[in-house]
This record gives C-alpha cells, sequence and structure tokens, in this order.
C-alpha cells in the first residue's frame, strides 16, 4: 500500500478530515494531489464509517493554486484537442458526484483551482480576512475546474464574471455577502466541524445521501415536476424504512434519535452508476 504523500487524512466519529499536506509549497495543486484526493473521495463515498468529509490545509494556506514549477510552459500540453481534460474538472467530477456531506474549512489563501476545488463542495467556511481570489485572467487564463457551471448557481452570473473579469482578491465578507462561502470565522475548522457533527450526531445518513444529490441534480431540470417524482420514489421507500420509523419514534418519545440504515443501504434514485460511466 502506498501512502498519499500531498495529502493526509483522519477519521474520527464519522467525520474524514482530508487535509491538503504541502504547506512548504502553500499547499499548491499538481496532478499528484489530483489523485490522491480523487483516490481519498471515492473511497470515502464507499465507506460507511464515514458520514461527512471536512478539507482543509496544512499549515498557513488552504491552496495557494496551482503548482507553478514549470514555469511559464506549466499549462501547455501536447494531448490531443479532443480527449484533452483539465485535471481540476476532473476532480470537480467526482466531488459532483459523492453521495455524503462534503464541506471546505479554508483556512488561509485560496487562489485559482485553490478555490474553484471548493465550488462543488455543499458549504465553505472561510477564515476571516485571507485572501482568495480567481485570478486566472491575470495568468492569461480563463476558469476551469467545472466553475463555468459551479460559479454562477453558487453567487448569480453578474458577481461571477466581476470577479472572473477582475482576478481580484475578494474579501471574506464580500464573499459571505453574496453566498460564496456560508461562514467567516476565525477558526475555519472548528466551524466545519461543529457543523459535521450536528450532521453526524442528528440525522440519518440515508436522508442527506438523498438530498445531496437531490438538491445539486436538480439544479439542471428545467421543470420542478422532475423533483417531484424523484421525491416520491424516494419517499414511497423511506416512508417505510428503519430510518424513518426511527426518526418519528425518538421524535414522539422526545429521546435522541439513533438511525439504524447506512448511506449504502439508499437506493440509487439518480442512475448514479450510468452517469459515471459517461464521465
Amino acid at each position: 500500500m502506498i501512502l498519499p504523500e500531498t495529502i493526509r487524512t483522519e477519521l474520527k466519529q464519522g467525520i474524514l478530515t482530508v487535509f491538503l499536506n504541502r504547506p512548504g509549497m502553500l499547499n499548491a495543486y499538481n496532478s499528484q494531489m489530483k489523485n490522491e484526493l480523487v483516490d481519498i473521495y471515492q473511497k470515502a463515498d464507499k465507506d460507511d464509517e464515514v458520514r461527512v468529509v471536512i478539507v482543509t490545509g496544512m499549515g498557513k494556506a488552504f491552496c495557494a493554486g496551482k503548482d507553478l514549477h514549470e514555469g511559464s510552459s506549466t499549462f501547455a500540453t501536447d494531448d490531443d484537442l479532443d480527449s484533452y481534460r483539465l485535471s481540476g474538472g476532473e476532480l470537480s467530477m467526482v466531488v459532483y458526484l459523492l453521495k455524503k456531506p462534503i464541506i471546505a474549512a479554508i483556512n488561509g489563501p485560496a487562489v485559482g483551482i485553490g478555490l474553484t476545488m471548493t465550488l462543488p463542495m455543499d458549504i465553505r467556511v472561510v477564515k476571516r480576512n485571507t485572501k482568495i481570489g480567481f485570478n486566472f485572467a491575470k495568468l492569461g487564463l480563463g476558469p476551469e475546474a467545472a466553475s463555468g457551471w459551479f460559479l454562477p448557481q453558487i453567487v448569480g452570473i453578474g458577481k461571477a464574471l466581476e470577479w472572473v473579469y477582475t482576478g481580484r482578491f475578494i474579501p471574506t465578507s464580500e464573499a459571505l455577502q453574496h453566498g460564496l462561502v456560508n461562514y467567516e470565522e476565525d477558526d475555519p475548522l472548528e466551524k466545519a466541524y461543529e457543523i459535521a457533527r450536528d450532521i453526524v450526531t442528528n440525522t440519518a445518513a440515508t436522508s442527506n445521501s438523498f438530498s445531496r444529490q437531490l438538491l445539486w441534480k436538480m439544479l439542471g431540470e428545467h421543470h420542478p415536476y422532475t423533483s417531484h417524482l424523484i421525491e416520491s420514489k424516494y419517499f414511497y421507500w423511506a416512508g417505510n424504512s428503519e430510518d424513518a420509523k426511527e426518526g418519528v419514534q425518538s421524535f414522539l418519545d422526545k429521546r435522541p434519535v439513533k438511525f439504524p440504515l447506512k448511506g449504502s443501504d439508499l437506493p440509487d434514485f439518480f442512475n448514479v452508476e450510468k452517469e459515471e460511466k459517461n464521465k
């Protein structure tokens, strides 16, 4: 077994913390980090012991962007145009397909891919007054990691374009105001743990798995009836499940809930297997 070098992981009480682990390079992103993140995300998604994933950075930074050690040729490629796929986008597609809550605890500077890699995540908590931004235009580049889809969904087209056009650093208060982040904290990792513990302690894994897939996938639908149909199929199953019985009974008994089902017990209401094959 080869241990990862660019990330470090810690699993405690249902919470998997993934630390970007190149502190001497401000956790700069490279192909090895991408491969190691894809591997750990996919493993976590199949592991019923993992209820929530938190991603943060070791040292002072979250991720300072792409590793530029190759100099001016960093972004050049000899690959065929039709087959070439951006590394950041491949990572975003893996995160998008996850069936578990994932939280970004942005503990320091997050620029370029360091910020766009968090967009497919569900909740972003940022360190107050740290440097974040989409600096692509200042490098003669453009948005990546599928941020052309994710960013306008999160903050709206006008603000997304302003931030991308200028490439300026975004004050964390402005990021909070426009919904790019959920919280602006002095200790973002502790806030992320607070949210994660609430999820692990008080909610059903099956419910969160369904909800994550439902809300993300319905963003691409043009009519609410699609959501209504999937929700109906889910409730047909969930209404007879042990989780629903325990949830209602614990509420009536006024006692802590203990959901018996695992995330893997949830049927596939979204044809995820077909979607993965077509990536």
